[in-house]
């Protein structure tokens, strides 16, 4: 039986008023990691691309992707950051989709999804959106890798049934996501994440903290390379 509607909007406001808003990774939000044939890297996306949960970039996913790139191709990485905490599919199509197609990339590691989920986005608008911004990507760089949503239900911080009720919206947006992913080349997307490890999560329970970023950074080039996609 699906909930009704005021009560999923009543534990949405109690979850935004009671949990703790941290900021942005500090600035710069760009980087270099020494090394032969520099990969031009490129994250994209909402909070996690803006490092919410750690203290700078370096720490946090653009930082933690660059430093898996390197290990595995031994070749150096210039990496930037381009997004923002809170933004959804659409946000990124009017807002920084310009300046992150401004030139080419190598490898773009885009991140969208979870605001539209906890939006309640319709599947067809994230879907439209998705399909933009991957055309865009591939314009200026031969790989887009696609992480998955959020796994909502093993967030401990959400009440039951929005729990339960945002993990099933996102695992539509993530379908829709996945079915468009198959037909474009040059994209791959990563699978579900595995169960989170202990101290995955920053003080706000929500967004990953800099372990976190280190083990989804792990999780997704490991994928990467065993699809073949690197």
């Amino acid at each position: 039986m699906v909930p009704p509607a005021p009560v999923l909007i009543a534990q949405g406001r109690k979850l935004r008023r009671d949990t703790p808003r941290l900021p942005d990774a500090a600035q710069p939000w760009h980087g270099e990691l020494e090394g032969p044939e520099p990969l031009r890297l490129l994250v994209l996306g909402d909070s996690t691309a803006a490092g919410v949960g750690a203290e700078t970039q370096v720490e946090a996913l653009p930082g933690s992707l660059a430093r898996e790139l390197a290990a595995r191709t031994g070749r150096g990485v210039v990496w930037r950051a381009v997004g923002r905490n809170g933004a959804t599919s659409r946000d990124l199509v009017t807002d920084y989709l310009g300046d992150a197609a401004s030139g080419p990339v190598d490898i773009v590691f885009l991140s969208i999804g979870a605001n539209d989920a906890l939006g309640l986005r319709p599947r067809w608008a994230f879907a439209r959106d998705i399909r933009t911004i991957l055309t865009r990507l591939r314009e200026v760089s031969p790989l887009v890798l696609v992480s998955s949503l959020p796994a909502f239900f093993r967030f401990e911080l959400l009440p039951n049934p929005l729990r339960w009720n945002l993990y099933l919206h996102s695992q539509s947006l993530e379908d829709a996501a996945r079915a468009i992913v198959a037909r474009t080349p040059g994209v791959h997307m990563s699978p579900p994440p595995p169960p989170y490890t202990p101290g995955f999560f920053a003080t706000d329970l929500f967004h990953p903290s800099a372990s976190g970023y280190r083990d989804w950074a792990q999780f997704a080039i490991e994928d990467a390379v065993a699809a073949g996609a690197l």
